[in-house]
């Protein structure tokens, strides 16, 4: 299996920073709690400063929203909803260890993480433009079609796992009680973004192998070198 961006997303998005994990061994058994507390406190000492919106990190995907022809205020990347969400409420809902896990690492760096059970993705995955017959299953079960030239996941039936690029995963990916196998992906826009996206993956990791009885493989992901390989 391949995970990688297309070569117009990356002409359109030169900036672009992107790290890959993949991990087999996953359960649900996992105590992350304290793992999960220690990155928050990160996230909450940042916070006391300023709000996510002053967030470099944030302030990248906003523009790139933007150049993507979506309202940055509308459309969120996944990193400044959680942030925004444990901002007004000091805490995050615990859904599954490794997402709880990844969601809290995102926190603290101020990087969108996307989860995925490899299992429900049929053949590579790509992020892509739209050609707007993809199909996307919504978490509450509804199927939707994107929008013609809307960045997207999209694997080899043409099945969306995520909307908006970093604004909404797939319910058909996501991660539950049964998910062994999975792809992480982090991406970034922000000036340093080689340097976070780099220390993130390399948080990822060793927080994956702390956990669960894993050996992580990963890639950084540029231009040159678009594409990571792993056997799901």
């Amino acid at each position: 299996m391949q995970f990688g961006h297309s070569d117009a997303v990356w002409q359109t998005f030169p900036e672009l920073r992107a790290g890959a994990l993949h991990a087999e061994g996953i359960h649900a058994a996992a105590d992350v709690e304290a793992s999960v507390v220690s990155f928050s406190a990160i996230a909450a000492a940042r916070l006391a400063e300023v709000p996510e919106g002053e967030f470099p990190e944030i302030q990248a995907w906003r523009r790139g929203f933007s150049r993507m022809g979506l309202k940055p205020t509308q459309y969120r990347c996944a990193s400044e909803a959680l942030l925004r969400r444990f901002r007004q409420e000091q805490a995050l809902p615990r859904l599954h260890p490794l997402v709880d896990l990844c969601n809290a690492i995102s926190l603290a760096f101020a990087i969108p993480i996307a989860v995925f059970d490899t299992e429900k993705i049929a053949g590579d995955l790509e992020v892509r433009r739209a050609v707007g017959e993809e199909n996307y299953l919504t978490f509450g079960g509804e199927n939707e079609h994107p929008e013609p030239g809307e960045v997207i996941f999209a694997d080899g039936k043409g099945r969306a796992h995520a909307r908006r690029w970093t604004n909404r995963q797939s319910g058909l990916s996501a991660v539950r009680e049964t998910t062994r196998s999975v792809l992480i992906v982090a991406e970034a826009l922000h000036a340093s973004a080689g340097d976070d996206i780099g220390r993130l993956v390399a948080t990822v990791a060793d927080a994956l192998a702390q956990h669960w009885p894993v050996a992580p493989k990963t890639e950084m992901l540029t231009s040159v070198s678009p594409r990571f390989e792993f056997q799901a």
